[in-house]
């Protein structure tokens, strides 16, 4: 099977256009919505120290992925928890 240049695959999709069987459904694709989070300035420096200490891209990266660990840990110890409620234990 030989590969298409550019040129033969325009034509086909040109051909193929107006043909919806051709197609596949749409998809949506959504952006990433980011936040934005203001720190104290002594924070921030401590961010950036601990980002490079560990070697991260950015400290955008670094509090990312520390945040997401605490995230995770939270939600462990609110799943026991409610473990416990519904047993009655707390």
């Amino acid at each position: 099977m030989r590969t298409l240049g550019k040129t033969e695959i325009d034509v086909i999709v040109i051909a193929k256009a107006e043909d919806d069987a051709a197609w596949e459904r749409p998809l949506r694709v959504r952006r990433k919505k980011k936040a934005s989070l203001s720190l104290p300035i002594e924070v921030a420096e401590r961010v950036a120290f601990f980002a490079q200490l560990h070697r991260h891209a950015s400290a955008e990266d670094w509090l990312n992925r520390i945040i997401q660990e605490r995230l995770e840990l939270e939600e462990a110890a609110f799943a026991g928890v409610k473990r416990e409620l519904a047993k009655g234990r707390v």
